[in-house]
């Protein structure tokens, strides 16, 4: 029998029991994303059709697309099956009732750190609560998913019984896990990448390496020797590579005594005059401005320097823009005069369907003036 990749559409009734038929016939799920506009949805599909899955597939994956296009990861069974164990752990509440665990999943089915839940949930896991069930969001025990959505969620009010929270995906702004705190709920957040799972856990006191991973930083990249990493992917390559035993993305890091310090991707790096910009760094610094909920930094083309930082902050819920003035303040007096962005703008950041901010998207409405530049 030839085994094929099946996409099931994550709006369906019972997507669970669903994937778990497409497994029984030695088929691999792929969910996709009913919001997907026809020309990705059509390209995804073609691509499924046109693929043969590796020896070994047993899930296929999207990758967040945060950065341009999503490319379809595979991996085997046991890629993630070997971390169940110590996700449940992390997981676990000890002053918990004996009811049934619930672990709210607000991305939808299409990302990766959902489809694990379910993969999970399919081997014992807790029960899974996906967007849209309010009832299951009410009942849930446990979150994963993205700070963003932490973040929203709980300022609704709508994790009452939230003890653990497992978030990754992106930079956890430590305001949001002061929030979480607040609201009695443990916050473990999590380094990893659809190719690679779980690469880092961070309980408040830095990333050290996930249960079972080893960690290596080469020339400012991080690469790890893991058992949860994917087999590769569908069609094009990604970013991905390997060398033996040993993979990376090619995220920047510092490694010392042990903690893992990301600086963001080699990829996403800033070439202006003689210097070479890290955005992650620079948003890290935005973030920690009052009145600033997140910020995405970029390269604006600029002729003979290669290109100009600049950033695009989103206001806090409820907090006017924050002034021209005190955004160059603040950048004068906490970075080196070649991180300090030069151009400037302010509004909603748009976001993946997984809570991270949509990077080239982002990108795009600066560069076409659909966004509001802060001047004066």
């Amino acid at each position: 029998m030839t085994r094929r990749i099946v996409t099931l559409d994550d709006t369906a009734d019972s997507l669970l029991d669903r994937i778990r038929a497409v497994r029984a016939a030695g088929d691999v799920p792929l969910v996709a994303d009913s919001r997907w506009p026809a020309a990705q949805r059509t390209a995804v599909d073609d691509l499924v059709r046109a693929a043969e899955p590796p020896a070994g597939a047993a899930w296929a994956t999207l990758t967040s697309g945060s950065s341009g296009t999503s490319r379809v990861v595979v991996r085997t069974e046991e890629s993630w099956a070997r971390s169940f164990a110590a996700v449940s752990a992390l997981l676990d509440d000890p002053s918990a009732s004996d009811a049934a665990p619930v672990v709210a999943l607000p991305a939808p089915a299409s990302s990766s750190l959902t489809l694990f839940s379910l993969a999970h949930a399919l081997a014992g896991g807790p029960h899974p609560a996906l967007p849209g069930d309010d009832a299951g969001l009410a009942a849930a025990t446990a979150f994963h998913g993205t700070p963003h959505a932490l973040r929203t969620l709980l300022e609704r009010g709508a994790l009452p019984r939230v003890r653990t929270a497992l978030v990754g995906g992106s930079h956890l702004d430590q305001r949001v896990r002061a929030l979480a705190e607040s609201r009695g709920v443990r916050v473990v957040a999590y380094y990893g990448a659809a190719e690679l799972s779980f690469v880092a856990a961070d309980d408040g006191t830095g990333l050290r390496p996930f249960l079972g991973v080893e960690v290596d930083v080469r020339d400012g990249q991080v690469w790890v020797r893991s058992p949860y990493a994917a087999l590769g992917y569908l069609g094009d390559a990604g970013p991905l590579r390997t060398d033996g035993p040993w993979a990376t993305v090619g995220d920047l890091a510092d490694l010392r005594d042990g903690t893992l310090t990301l600086r963001g991707r080699a990829d996403g790096a800033i070439l202006s005059a003689s210097a070479t910009v890290v955005p992650e760094e620079v948003e890290a610094h935005l973030r920690r401005l009052p009145g600033v909920r997140d910020a995405v930094v970029f390269g604006y083309p600029a002729g003979g320097v290669g290109a100009l930082v600049a950033a695009v902050v989103e206001p806090a819920a409820g907090r006017a823009p924050v002034s021209a003035g005190l955004l160059r303040e603040t950048a004068a007096s906490g970075m080196s005069p070649s991180h300090r962005p030069r151009i400037w703008f302010t509004g909603d950041l748009p976001r993946t369907a997984a809570g991270k901010p949509a990077r080239a998207e982002v990108v795009r409405r600066a560069l076409a003036g659909e966004v509001r530049r802060v001047v004066g």
